[in-house]
């Protein structure tokens, strides 16, 4: 069958063009093959990256259909079963299916689908993504680990440093400085690792504002785009929980953002309005700045009706708290 690609190409600091590829191909073609074939035979100018073509490397991620995969693991067949599905294999050669190709997000292009990958390698080397310089002394017997332990580590020990979350990252589309969800994700690997004796500093590190683990908007293509299923949000979830249990909500309003959250959930079944902005912005009537950042907001919710003079508590209210409650002894328990 004939499919069209559209290929996005550019040069550095060069506007994009689009320029558009016939192939013939068949439908278990992986998009790297396809690729191959039009350098090959069509125009050897065609930039792109790619090593090992067995979905190890990371080297060939790019925007395929608009997000960011490997393309040595999506075939023809499935970008089209996926994207153009009201076209049927039968009715392949009537309407020729196109299949959009684009360099991956949030990096400077350096030509067509090549992308400048320093900064997220800066942003990586940030969080110190390795056992820390006094754990790694030559110890008298050799570090080990218990199976659980181990296992706690294979899924972010999987990243293959693709590229592919950092790309999607709807947080450093609006704040270049967060680190990243690839970053963080290695950082929970070694607060998680017993090995590593700097478990406390790194979580003080990753709790820095919005270049840490707040930064993140919990948009979830992270993890939707993740070749490897290594989950990044789950992992920078799992460094919230950390850094949670050994704050209290006045230290900053991050921590209480998540604690007042859970508190009034307990208490109501869901989140009363009213109190969430004063102890969150206000800090219980102790930060004034943040009491008069949202008087505005209050004025005008209050003239046009909008804002909730009382609050009723949700059917199930203690259900929900039950539950809560022993989702946190699970934890505990664990632990």
């Amino acid at each position: 069958m004939q499919v069209n690609f559209k290929v996005i190409r550019q040069n550095q600091n060069k506007p994009p063009r689009v320029e558009t590829y016939l192939l013939e191909v068949q439908e278990g073609n992986t998009i790297l093959d396809c690729l191959n074939r039009i350098k090959w035979e069509q125009d050897g100018t065609l930039a792109f990256r790619k090593n090992c073509r067995n979905t190890i490397c990371g080297s060939c991620a790019m925007r395929i259909n608009g997000r960011s995969a490997l393309a040595c693991k999506e075939n023809i067949g499935s970008e089209i079963a996926r994207f153009s599905p009201q076209i049927s294999p039968e009715d392949y050669g009537k309407s020729i299916p196109q299949i959009a190709i684009a360099p991956l997000g949030n990096m400077p292009v350096l030509k067509d689908l090549v992308v400048d990958m320093s900064g997220f390698w800066k942003n990586l080397e940030a969080v110190s993504p390795y056992v820390s310089t006094a754990a790694r002394k030559v110890p008298e017997r050799e570090f080990l680990q218990t199976p659980e332990e181990r296992r706690r580590l294979e899924e972010t020990g999987n990243c293959i440093m693709c590229g592919a979350c950092y790309s999607e990252c709807n947080a450093l589309e609006v704040n270049p400085d967060f680190v990243g969800p690839h970053a963080l994700a290695k950082a929970y690997r070694m607060v998680d690792d017993k090995r590593d004796d700097q478990t406390q500093n790194r979580l003080e590190q990753y709790n820095e504002g919005t270049l840490g683990v707040w930064g993140c908007t919990r948009c979830y293509y992270c993890n939707s785009v993740c070749p490897m299923d290594v989950a990044p949000l789950d992992q920078i979830s799992k460094i919230k929980q950390s850094i949670l249990e050994t704050k209290q909500a006045s230290d900053s309003r991050s921590i209480r953002h998540r604690k007042v959250l859970l508190e009034l959930v307990k208490e109501g079944g869901w989140i009363d309005e009213r109190q969430f902005g004063l102890q969150v912005l206000g800090n219980y009537f102790k930060d004034i700045k943040g009491l008069l950042s949202i008087a505005p907001l209050g004025l005008r919710m209050m003239t046009k009706n909008k804002f909730p003079l009382t609050f009723e508590p949700s059917q199930g209210t203690k259900q929900v708290r039950s539950l809560m409650e022993a989702v946190e002894q699970e934890k505990v328990n664990k632990d």
